[in-house]
Formats: C-alpha cells, structure tokens, sequence
C-alpha cells in the first residue's frame, strides 16, 4: 500500500478537496517537522466541528493534528490561549505549525490518556491527588490573569448562553412554549443569576475545565495537560472551579465536592485572587458564588446538549441531561431566592426524584 493510500484508509474524509489540501501540507510538514503522513490517524473529535488526528514523527515521537474547517471554526482563539497556557507555565499543546487558509495546525502531542479515564468513580479519595493538581493548574491559569487580552464573560455573553436553555431544552427537546408565567420566572431568575455571578472578581476562565479536558503527565511533564481551551474569556473567578467539580460527565457527592473546593479555596484566597466581600475568611460565602455560577453553567450546557443532539445528530450528548437537571434541582432547592426556578423545573421534569438526588448523584 502506498503513503497515500494508507492515509486514505485512516482517515475518513467528507470533502476529497480537503482531504488533498491536508496530503499536500502534510507533505510540507514531513519537511518541516519530520511527520510521516502515512501513519496518520484519528485521535479524537469534540463537539463542535473541529477533529484532532495523530501523525508519528521520524524520531518515533507523535504529534497532532487539528481539523478545523475555517468556514465553521475560528483557530485565532485557539492560538492566542495557547500562548497565554504557555506563558503561564501550564502543560498545553504548543502551536508548531498553522495553514491557516485550509484551518491545519500541527500541535505538540499530550498524549491520549485523559484524567477521566484515571479517575475511579467509585472512590473519591483515591482521585484526590489528581484533583489537587488540576487545581494547582488551575490556580497558575487564574494568577495569569490580566484583563484587556481575553473576551470579556460579560452579562449579553451570559444571557445568550442562559437563553440555550428555553430555547433548545425547553422548546426543542421539551416541546414547550415558553411564554406568559415560564417567561417571566425564566427571566426573572436569568437576571438575578446574571447579576450575582458578574460580582465575582474577574479572571482567566477556561470555560470547560473538567476531567476530560485535562490530560495525565507523559514523557517529560509531571503536570496534568490542558486542553479544548480555545473558547477563554475573562470572566468570574467561581466559573472553573464549578466546572471542576460538577462535571459534564461525572458527579460525586457533596462531601468529595466541598473537600476539594474548599483546597481550592485555600490555595487561591493565599494567592489574593478571592480578595471581594469576606471570601478570603468565609468559605460559605464563597461556596454559594460557586453553586450559582455553577446553576448558570447547567442551565447553559442542558440547552447545548439539546441542541447537539437534535441539531447536530449527536445523541450521546442527551443522554446526560437528567445529570444537569439533577444539578440546577439541588441548588434551586437550597437557596429560597431561586426556588421559582425549582417549581418551573418540577412542573417540566415531574416533582417525583427530587428527593432521591443527593446534590445531584445520580
């Protein structure tokens, strides 16, 4: 089999023109960097248009490959996060290369063992040390920090995300009009989110800090990796530390979630990024910043998930809505403010479970 035939029998292509703009460069990357085009493969896909394939070198070594349309994504984002990662000492692919006309990019290889595949649900303690280092990474990202560079996280930005969840989760997938009472709960509870969240102090946020984001050590690093990072903005110090612990993907009990967040806690009031109100001497105050951001957050990815799935055809997304519906249950049901927004969710998921979720577990 030739070079090239073997690249076609790897790699799946949709478009035949893009599939020989990528052969092409990969020639010129064969110069350039010592790829071997032949043993690419793919490594994996996220949920939006963007691909990554797995290319060795001639020194036995690999890299990867990004596949991003640049008529559905935008690389800018991604190299400039990427530069500020490095810049902040964190583990994160570095840019080697950038066709920018065709949307490839050569990046250095994390590797394919993500801290999701090392965590054991069925022990949080025996996950704590790798929790600790994402923290640790975590709190390196925020010290970076400096307002002016990054997209600000700012209350349209919040409120169009908040409206995925009327939109996609309630009408689309619930089938529902959203009007007259659910309208003006919705809203009500939508602005008051919004306001209290944007009180935090600002930092970079990475907007989707979790477990399968972050990739175990390999080769000469002993930090956790960080990817999917492109969409960074500068926005509420409580956002990654919410995405953290009330995952996309994984829940744990409330007592593994406040150890953790209460190490974050240490660690960051220490470094001065929770100097607002009486954070850096309350953690009950802090810890209820965290679970609204976090209900912002649910609100937002139910509504995506939704659409994923009934837009973009990809069903496994769905499947994990009742974990969030779990999650905006067990915060609305502990902050009498936001019990309007618990009474909507009863009427729409049904009131029986309410109680049969302990913050959220499933």
């Amino acid at each position: 089999m030739t070079p090239d035939e073997n690249l076609k029998s790897m790699v799946p292509w949709a478009d035949p023109q893009r599939q020989m703009a990528c052969e092409g460069w990969l020639a010129e990357m064969a110069h350039a960097h010592g790829v071997r085009p032949e043993t690419l493969r793919i490594a994996s896909a996220d949920a939006s248009f963007r691909r990554y394939l797995r290319v060795d070198t001639q020194s036995g070594a690999s890299l990867i490959v990004m596949d991003a349309p640049p008529d559905k994504e935008n690389c800018e984002p991604f190299v400039k996060v990427a530069q500020l990662m490095k810049v902040a000492g964190l583990n994160a692919p570095q840019v080697l290369a950038w066709q920018q006309a065709h949307g490839f990019m050569l990046l250095t290889d994390l590797g394919d063992r993500t801290m999701m595949s090392a965590i054991d649900p069925a022990n949080p303690q025996a996950n704590h040390a790798l929790y600790m280092q994402a923290v640790d990474a975590l709190i390196a990202w925020q010290l970076s920090s400096k307002a002016g560079i990054l997209p600000l996280y700012d209350e349209p930005l919040l409120q169009r995300e908040l409206s995925l969840f009327p939109d996609w989760y309630l009408q689309k997938h619930r089938g529902l009009q959203v009007q007259g009472k659910m309208r003006d709960t919705l809203d009500r509870m939508f602005q008051m989110l919004v306001a209290h969240n944007l009180a935090a102090p600002s930092v970079f946020v990475h907007r989707d800090f979790l477990p399968r984001n972050l990739m175990m050590p390999a080769g000469a690093h002993s930090d956790l990796g960080v990817l999917d990072f492109q969409d960074a903005v500068y926005g509420p110090v409580t956002y990654d530390v919410a995405s953290l612990m009330r995952d996309a993907f994984l829940t744990w009990e409330e007592d593994f979630v406040l150890d953790v967040t209460i190490r974050y806690w240490e660690k960051a009031r220490k470094v001065g990024l929770l100097d607002y109100e009486d954070w850096h001497q309350d953690f009950g105050a802090f810890y209820r910043a965290v679970e609204w951001m976090g209900l912002q957050r649910h609100l937002k990815v139910a509504g995506i998930f939704a659409r994923l799935t009934l837009r973009d055809g990809k069903e496994k997304y769905l499947a994990d809505a009742p974990r969030f519906i779990a999650y905006i249950r067990a915060t609305s049901a502990r902050y009498i403010e936001l019990r309007p927004l618990l009474r909507l969710i009863e009427e729409v998921e049904g009131t029986d479970g309410v109680t049969g979720f302990a913050f959220g577990r499933m």
